[in-house]
């Protein structure tokens, strides 16, 4: 009896410590560093202090960026979601089990092209010459004189794309291990077709859309990619300044490093 109850503790063991080591850790250093004061480039450069001015220094005069940041990662959460449970419940529910795995291949088949090589080729499709633009143009969603690429559209139509599989993948093993029976027999106590799915099928599956919420939005913030390449220079992410910061602060370190040995 005492073996069996270790049993879960030990499965449960090379996970805990994978995290602790690789993330608990590591945090922990980057906590402890972002409350150091000093001065660089001297003898004594940075110690810990509790200095918690440098969080509202970090944030100050960029309110903008993380408004745009959360506007954006937000959409594309929104958007992901409103495609995503309807493709899963269709390859979960509707579809037949032979083809279940050619459609779920398709959704990871993005994965086998690097996040760099996909973001890039959806700079190529929203370019302005590009033949999706002429459709959008023609159908009047872009004026004539328009674009897409360059905008804040732009940068949430690739979040949502190179994100989609997260929200997809967490909301089809929700979606799978409904019973159907429940569904049946909701529809047989008079249940229409809506009721049942807001009253059965959603409720099921709320684990995998929080997961899948998750695992959208958190990248998608943090994300300094896709406004890189499909974003203009006003559409900047708080991930780009901090990206531009540390090659900054990076690049000064190893000019003053060089001369300190010149």
């Amino acid at each position: 009896m005492t073996r069996r109850r270790w049993v879960p503790y030990a499965l449960l063991a090379p996970g805990a410590i994978w995290l602790i080591l690789f993330f608990v850790v590591p945090m922990y250093f980057m906590g402890e560093m972002s409350l150091r004061s000093g001065v660089p480039n001297t003898p004594e450069g940075f110690t810990f202090s509790w200095d918690l001015s440098n969080y509202a220094d970090a944030l100050g005069g960029r309110g903008e960026q993380i408004t745009r940041t959360l506007l954006y990662s937000g959409s594309a959460t929104i958007l992901a979601l409103l495609i995503a449970y309807p493709l899963a419940y269709a390859i979960a529910i509707k579809v037949s089990r032979r083809w279940r795995l050619l459609l779920l291949f398709a959704v990871i088949a993005p994965f086998f092209t690097t996040y760099l090589i996909r973001t890039i080729a959806w700079e190529t499709i929203l370019a302005d010459a590009s033949p999706i633009v002429d459709v959008l143009k023609s159908i009047g969603v872009v004026p004539d004189d328009g674009r897409v690429l360059a905008t804040g559209g732009a940068v949430i139509a690739g979040l949502t794309y190179n994100f989609l599989p997260f929200m997809i993948l967490p909301i089809y093993a929700s979606l799978e291990r409904v019973d159907l029976s429940l569904i049946e027999a909701a529809k047989d106590l008079y249940a229409s077709a809506r009721q049942a799915f807001l009253r059965v099928t959603l409720p099921l599956t709320m684990p995998g859309v929080v997961a899948g919420v998750l695992l959208t939005f958190i990248p998608a913030f943090g994300d300094y990619i896709n406004a890189e390449f499909l974003g203009g220079a006003g559409n900047t992410m708080i991930g780009n300044k901090i990206q531009s910061t540390y090659l900054r602060i990076a690049g000064t370190e190893a000019f003053v490093g060089e001369e300190a040995d010149d």
